[in-house]
């Protein structure tokens, strides 16, 4: 069992504006939750695919499922990371307390996971080079919390770089 809970060190919000912390999630370790879906955007990376993570939590901060984007290494245009980490978190009987932790800003399709099933917070490594559903996500009174991790920038810009055209297709561009 992983519970990850904020260490006593300062939390960086490169974004205040956009980050409203309630008295649960303000005691919670987001850089060490967004760890968890970096390994994952590593593994995919690893595997020859897109490097996007994604990890689900409890409000506790417990790890419930974690994955990565295998749209790629499976052939399957659905296999986001925030899926993948869906799936492998299992049934649960609501979303509403639970955290997506993604190294990405969501895609539209995965936004609409986000919808769908009430997740009430979602956290991205970052937001630069994609910004998918993240508005439309805040004006159904989602809680974004954007680290704007300069590791999660890179990893993902590299990527585009000697890939875009399996980025391209990834995101619907043509």
């Amino acid at each position: 069992m992983t519970i990850l809970r904020k260490m006593p060190s300062k939390l960086h919000q490169h974004r205040p504006a956009r980050v409203q912390l309630t008295q649960m999630n303000a005691q919670l370790n987001y850089p060490a939750m967004l760890a968890v879906a970096v390994a994952e955007a590593r593994k995919g990376l690893a595997e020859g695919g897109i490097p996007i993570g994604a990890a689900i939590f409890d409000a506790n901060g417990r790890l419930l499922g974690a994955g990565h984007n295998r749209r790629v290494q499976n052939g399957d245009p659905s296999m986001h990371g925030e899926t993948d980490a869906f799936r492998n978190a299992g049934r649960q009987r609501s979303y509403r307390s639970l955290i997506m932790v993604t190294t990405l800003a969501p895609c539209w399709y995965c936004s609409g996971l986000v919808r769908q099933f009430g997740f009430r917070t979602v956290v991205v490594g970052e937001s630069r080079n994609f910004q998918g559903g993240l508005e439309w996500l805040r004006s159904l009174a989602v809680t974004v919390v954007d680290l704007d991790s300069e590791e999660c920038v890179k990893l993902l810009a590299d990527y585009i770089h000697a890939h875009p055209e399996i980025w391209n297709e990834d995101i619907g561009e043509e």
